[in-house]
């Protein structure tokens, strides 16, 4: 699978800079000023099934999915989600969007919402009642589609679904979303994965 590149952990906790030669070939090379941050799913997490209706893993994201405001003119309809075959011992659930191509130095986080329960096998357009819809990078509660920067590489976003071992990760929802991702990480026994990308 290799090196999962997320700042679940911390915001910009940076484990080594990548100053290769093709950093060296200026800020149009497509791995300039690429960093590593640690990942927030622990090595002994399980995996489990996680699919959409509205992505597909590898594939791009559909045009009424994107956001409709910095530039982009998409319908920013939150994706559709459904999972199974948790690992026994999951008592909650969370979901992030995580951008890790952002020009940032720490990836972008789109979309956190936990508290999610455990009888859960998706999430629609409406979080089930008990969760907690957060913020994200840029400030706004919910779902923030993807609206990369004109001109620059494809971005790959980390759409994820954690099992947690905690019924709740008592955070209110104005919680920052590298905190509530390094709060996560001590409680994450598995997770299902969609990685999509978007370029424009």
């Amino acid at each position: 699978m290799g090196k999962i590149r997320t700042a679940a952990t911390v915001a910009a906790t940076v484990v080594g800079l990548t100053a290769t030669g093709a950093e060296a070939a200026g800020p149009h090379h497509p791995d300039f000023g690429r960093t590593e941050v640690r990942a927030g799913v622990p090595a002994s997490a399980a995996r489990f099934t996680l699919t959409s209706p509205d992505l597909r893993d590898g594939g791009a994201f559909p045009a009424g999915a994107w956001a409709g405001s910095f530039g982009c003119t998409g319908g920013n309809r939150q994706v559709r989600l459904a999972w199974h075959g948790a690992p026994a011992g999951t008592r909650s659930y969370a979901v992030t969007m995580f951008d890790q191509d952002a020009p940032t130095g720490s990836g972008f986080w789109h979309w956190l919402t936990w508290d999610i329960p455990a009888d859960s096998t998706g999430l629609g357009a409406a979080p089930p009642a008990g969760a907690v819809t957060g913020i994200d990078d840029a400030g706004l509660t919910g779902y923030l589609g993807p609206c990369p920067p004109a001109g620059d590489v494809r971005h790959r976003y980390q759409v994820t679904v954690y099992a947690l071992d905690v019924p709740s990760l008592a955070l209110p929802a104005n919680t920052p979303a590298a905190l509530t991702a390094f709060t996560m990480s001590g409680h994450v026994i598995g997770y299902g994965r969609i990685t999509a990308t978007a370029r424009r």
